[in-house]
């Protein structure tokens, strides 16, 4: 058997996302449960975030599932739920020792007390102070309501003097957003879509985006270093000429 490529990839510095997109999609292709294809797709994330770390990202950040999400059937959203937990108790001990700072960001409360409870314990488990890498994970976010509350957190410093209206900037909008990220270099998509659902919308400006046909339980390593490489020879203009 070939032994698979190593990448010499250094990003660092950089700031990716991803969003997984094609978990259902592939169950059904595969005749299985939608549950199923969300537990291929969390074996998936363990095998990227170990990638992303030897390709030395500052971050990566995942939407695991948005605003919009809730509409799924019910019986979905309890397996989503229970896969939260079982997913935790499996990857932060690999997290601690790849030494890799976990972080969850979105409006995740209505996941109920036992989500809740495991994602602030992996959070303190995972606090390193200069991790190999940051790991965002997007849970109940929602790129649109994340710049509203953002903006009415301001207004709110503003009415109480806390901060002026000549204070503020771009540097100064990013710390009232719930991304735990200010610009975004790279955004991947998985499943064939071609759109960005409403993820992380203000830090998209100057993203480069890449779409792949790939379903996130078949999306590789191979793959993804590819993605990675692309990015690592794309020219950024920032909207300036170049001669």
């Amino acid at each position: 058997m070939a032994e698979k490529k190593q990448s010499s990839l250094n990003l660092q510095g950089i700031n990716a996302a991803i969003i997984m997109d094609g978990n259902g999609r592939w169950a059904k292709k595969n005749a299985l449960n939608v549950t199923s294809g969300h537990e291929k797709g969390v074996d998936v994330v363990r095998k990227i975030v170990e990638s992303a770390a030897k390709a030395q990202l500052e971050s990566l950040s995942l939407y695991a599932f948005s605003t919009e999400n809730w509409s799924r059937p019910k019986k979905e959203i309890l397996g989503i739920k229970k896969l939260i937990i079982s997913a935790i108790d499996s990857q932060v001990p690999e997290l601690v020792n790849q030494e890799v700072r976990l972080n969850f960001f979105g409006d995740y409360s209505s996941f109920g007390d036992d989500v809740v409870g495991a994602i602030e314990e992996a959070e303190r488990a995972t606090a390193f102070e200069d991790p190999r890498l940051k790991l965002n994970i997007a849970l109940g976010y929602g790129g649109r309501a994340d710049i509203i509350e953002a903006t009415k957190l301001i207004a709110s410093d503003i009415k109480s003097r806390k901060l002026s209206e000549e204070d503020i900037s771009n540097e100064i909008f990013f710390r009232y957003l719930k991304a735990p990220i200010s610009e975004l270099d790279l955004l991947i998509r998985t499943g064939g879509d071609h759109r960005i659902s409403n993820f992380l919308l203000y830090h998209l400006a100057y993203t480069e985006i890449q779409f792949t046909n790939t379903l996130w339980p078949d999306f590789t390593e191979e793959e993804f270093i590819k993605c990675l490489e692309a990015f690592s020879n794309t020219e950024r203009r920032f909207g300036k000429r170049t001669l």
